[in-house]
């Protein structure tokens, strides 16, 4: 049923409420959501590229099964991996805007976070197939230091380690002008959504379906 798989952190209640609605996908019900009315702002424009995702972070990025694995055989690894690994209380979030990509960020990330999206890369690696080539030149096609070059190799993905940094993406990237409007325009909506602490309290494995769009297959509580 699905193409790829992919481990993020996923928000529940009026978080989630407001991203499936901003972003106009649901990836917890699997169902288009209509956006939200806002004056001056084509949300279907400027979220375009993040809809197929739905609200979330990456913790793993999307990848093809091993020929060594399957669905079934993922969902035992990271259920155990729950068990082995605690929650982490990443603080208070933010919004803004980085690059022109508008999104929530923890507003001083603790080392713990990172040593769980390290866990969460290298503990769940077997599972992963080789990226092909057209993967490499796709991934090449961005500016990518050679430390960021030999991660994709060797682990699929770029952005890991010592270069990730936790995002719940609310926009493609845009002029820094027009990011700047939509943080304006949704710093009200969210303020309140926000206003306490964000715990990473689980982990979601998500399936990508044949026309790109994400699911939630399971969501695991981390328990360690």
């Amino acid at each position: 049923m699905f193409e790829r798989f992919a481990i993020f952190y996923t928000v529940t209640g009026p978080l989630a409420d407001f991203g499936a609605a901003w972003l106009g996908w649901d990836n917890a019900a699997g169902r288009v959501v209509p956006h939200p009315d806002i004056a001056g702002i084509d949300v279907a424009q400027v979220t375009a590229t993040p809809r197929k995702y739905g609200l979330h972070a990456t913790m793993k990025a999307p990848f093809r099964l091993s020929a060594d694995s399957g669905p079934a055989a993922l969902q035992r690894a990271v259920a155990d991996f729950a068990t082995r690994h605690a929650a982490v209380d990443i603080g208070l979030l933010a919004l803004g805007q980085d690059h022109g990509f508008v999104a929530l960020r923890p507003v001083a990330p603790p080392a713990a976070l990172r040593d769980l999206e390290r866990a969460i890369v290298t503990e769940l690696d077997d599972h992963r197939a080789p990226l092909t080539e057209a993967d490499i030149a796709r991934r090449r096609k961005a500016p990518l230091t050679r430390r960021q070059d030999q991660q994709m190799l060797d682990w699929g993905y770029p952005y890991i380690f010592d270069d990730f940094h936790l995002h719940l993406t609310l926009s493609g990237q845009l002029p820094d002008a027009q990011a700047a409007q939509i943080v304006a325009a949704l710093q009200p909506r969210v303020a309140p959504l926000i206003a306490d602490p964000c715990i990473i309290d689980a982990l979601t494995l998500m399936g990508q379906d044949g026309a790109g769009l994400f699911h939630q297959i399971h969501r695991y509580t981390l328990t360690g």
